[in-house]
């Protein structure tokens, strides 16, 4: 605010989130002095926080679609996320993990539909399929 020299450049996230809000601050101290209105500790906080949240999302967001372009694809898949999440261990290996969960979800969906519709259509399941040739087996044996 007034009086107060900016923080020093950035080098970490903190300090960044430090000069978001030492900036907002000054923003807000403009506006109250032109519009006359008061903006509490807490509303600079919060405006702070959402500014630097979207900062950060938008460049990450960027990020994604840069590699998907790189990829000469119009489709966002879950290896650019992948890409993008891979300087934190942790971030990657859950998101590789939900990825593999869905993926194996959609596999048993698909096997769901496939069985209901071959049972629609009066087709036997492959277990069925399986069970009838071992029936047919024993029958030739005896």
């Amino acid at each position: 605010r007034a009086g107060a020299s900016p923080p020093a450049p950035p080098c970490s996230l903190q300090r960044l989130k430090a000069a978001v809000h030492y900036t907002v601050g000054c923003l807000c101290q403009e506006v109250e002095e032109d519009k006359d209105v008061r903006f509490s500790k807490q509303s600079i906080a919060a405006i702070s926080e959402i500014t630097f949240r979207q900062c950060v999302l938008a460049k990450m967001l960027r990020s994604v679609l840069f590699s998907c372009r790189h990829a000469k694809r119009t489709t966002v898949t879950t290896e650019d996320v992948k890409l993008l999440a891979r300087r934190s261990n942790s971030l990657l290996k859950y998101i590789t993990q939900k990825s593999e969960e869905l993926a194996s979800s959609n596999m048993e969906q698909k096997e769901k539909k496939k069985k209901k519709s071959s049972v629609a259509k009066g087709e036997r399941t492959p277990a069925e399929q399986e069970a009838a040739v071992t029936e047919n087996e024993d029958s030739n044996m005896a």
